[in-house]
């Protein structure tokens, strides 16, 4: 299996060497640029936008499920890299620029790694799916990062097309599948630990207000209207003072 997909396609190979073929265009700063974003930048990204779907997941009316699905975001990345190991190891597909000379290679360290899949896509599609089942929008913005990451990957030289596309496969499938099996742990999960001392990183308002809406402060269960009875007796006791 080691020269399984070792000569790729035409086509894989020609976008290779055409989105390559613009790094050595690029001057040095936006080849390091671009690195950098495709290494560490795109990553970033995406942690910070898991972060501002837990802030919004938690002011929603169903706060512990919402939280629960963003939960999900992280734990479907490592899944979906443990599942990408022994892939990797039966495909064992060497870095296109050890097969093919003339690739700039934007970083250094990659030529003891395997190619397919890539993990970095792999990572920025299983945050971009997972998150677009709890947050379209949020959703939508990390699938573009997912998308601008294959590019960075096969800009740098370190991936082929497939590689990329592998990747994202990979991802889209493991969260997915998995999916009801997680919510179906994770959702109970945080509705207990609403109740508990870890309530305010469940929900932003009082747990079991169907509108999620904070109480007002100050405000008391005396301020309610008593029930029958005693409503009377307190409004007779306020008249004869």
């Amino acid at each position: 299996m080691s020269t399984l997909l070792a000569d790729t396609s035409n086509p894989d190979l020609e976008l290779l060497y055409t989105v390559n073929g613009w790094a050595k265009a690029s001057p040095g700063w936006l080849d390091g640029l671009v690195s950098w974003i495709g290494e560490y930048g795109i990553l970033l990204g995406l942690f910070t936008l898991c972060a501002v779907a837990w802030l919004r997941a938690r002011h929603r009316p169903a706060a512990p499920a919402a939280v629960a699905g963003v939960l999900w975001v992280p734990l479907a990345v490592a899944l979906a890299e443990l599942a990408n190991l022994p892939i990797a190891a039966i495909v064992n597909r060497p870095r296109p620029f050890l097969n093919h000379p003339g690739l700039d290679v934007l970083v250094a360290g990659k030529a003891g790694t395997h190619s397919f899949v890539s993990d970095h896509a792999t990572m920025s599609m299983a945050v971009a799916v997972a998150l677009f089942l709890v947050d379209r929008r949020l959703g939508a913005l990390a699938g573009t990062l997912a998308a601008l990451q294959g590019f960075c990957r096969i800009f740098m030289g370190v991936h082929y097309p497939t590689d990329v596309l592998g990747g994202y496969a990979l991802a889209t499938a493991v969260v997915l599948l998995l999916a009801p099996l997680a919510m179906a742990v994770l959702v109970p999960l945080c509705h207990a630990l609403a109740r508990t001392a870890a309530a305010p990183l469940i929900t932003a308002g009082p747990y079991g207000n169907p509108r999620g809406g904070r109480r007002r402060r100050g405000a008391r269960a005396l301020d309610r209207p008593l029930p029958g009875p005693e409503r009377a007796t307190t409004a007779d006791s306020d008249l004869a003072a």
